[in-house]
């Protein structure tokens, strides 16, 4: 089950239209950038680079690319936060980046609908997807893929560029297939991999 959070006051984060609450602790670069998809939850210390700018591949009929300067037109997201996404405290969420043509360019991250990632982590994956659970101290390599209802145990290692199976249980350094999540992952709230309702209200009241 998700551990519940330390009492806070109301004032301790602001809420906005769609109903994310973002601790006035968190640090968050780029916010043009970033898309909360509505009542996630972003915890004091967490870190999401969204000045860190993935590049969409060159159009040959646009005018940027017959302009001859050389460079691709950026997408407008870096990070994408589903929602009833809950970020733990001190976690660090960067777009995966990668070397193309002797360059360091980066790639969106995406991460989907209920998912949990507690205390301390390092997120760079190409994406995530729904009703994840992601243990404290887990380390989520560049590029790499997690599929829905997924657990990555707590101080877990993901490598760059693996692809997670809907389904598993994945922990060690470097992260292996360990198991399997069971039945009934996933439909039950307020439990791993659930629904995050219930961890969402309980945050700021």
């Amino acid at each position: 089950m998700p551990p519940k959070p330390r009492p806070t006051a109301r004032g301790d984060y602001v809420e906005t239209e769609t109903g994310n609450k973002v601790s006035r602790k968190a640090q968050l670069y780029g916010t043009q950038h970033i898309f909360l998809s509505g009542r996630a939850v972003i915890q004091p210390s967490v870190c999401i680079r969204g000045d860190l700018r993935p590049f969409a591949p060159a159009d040959p009929a646009s005018s940027t690319a017959s302009s001859g300067k050389g460079t691709s037109p950026t997408y407008a997201t870096s990070v994408t936060i589903g929602r009833y996404t809950y970020l733990g405290t001190g976690s660090v969420l960067r777009p995966p980046s990668r070397l193309h043509q002797g360059a360091v360019v980066y790639c969106p991250l995406k991460i989907g609908d209920h998912v949990f990632i507690g205390e301390g982590c390092v997120i760079e994956a190409a994406s995530i997807g729904d009703h994840v659970y992601v243990g404290k101290g887990a380390v989520v390599g560049k590029m790499a893929v997690i599929k829905d209802g997924v657990k990555v145990l707590e101080g877990a290692v993901v490598p760059t560029g693996m692809v997670v199976a809907s389904g598993s249980v994945v922990g060690g350094q470097p992260a292996r297939v360990v198991g399997e999540v069971g039945d009934g992952w996933g439909m039950y709230e307020g439990m791993e991999g659930g629904d995050m309702r219930e961890l969402w209200r309980s945050v700021g009241s």
